[in-house]
């Protein structure tokens, strides 16, 4: 079993499949990638690592990241709902 962090490139196959539960878990994992990544960023902005600046206020980021976590919260209602399992391929949930 591979037990390494799920990748974008991990949810290719969902987002290509004629089975909408498969592109609705894939939609979810890819958004749970991007506002984990944002979230660090955002971090490392905090902490004065970030290796580059952002072109873009701070604030716009945040923002973006607390739209990005309340559509990720839409997302969970709704597979549970449907009964769309959202484990990933270690058996847990991605919810970091």
């Amino acid at each position: 079993m591979d037990l390494r962090p799920m990748e974008l490139k991990d949810t290719v196959d969902g987002m290509l499949s004629p089975d909408y539960k498969e592109r609705f878990r894939a939609e979810y994992f890819q958004t749970v990638i991007r506002a984990q990544k944002l979230k660090n960023m955002l971090s490392q902005n905090e902490s004065g690592t970030l290796p580059f600046t952002p072109t873009c206020p701070i604030t716009l980021l945040e923002n973006q990241r607390m739209a990005m976590e309340k559509y990720i919260t839409i997302l969970e209602w709704r597979a549970k709902i449907e009964g769309i399992d959202l484990s990933d391929a270690t058996g847990g949930k991605k919810d970091d």
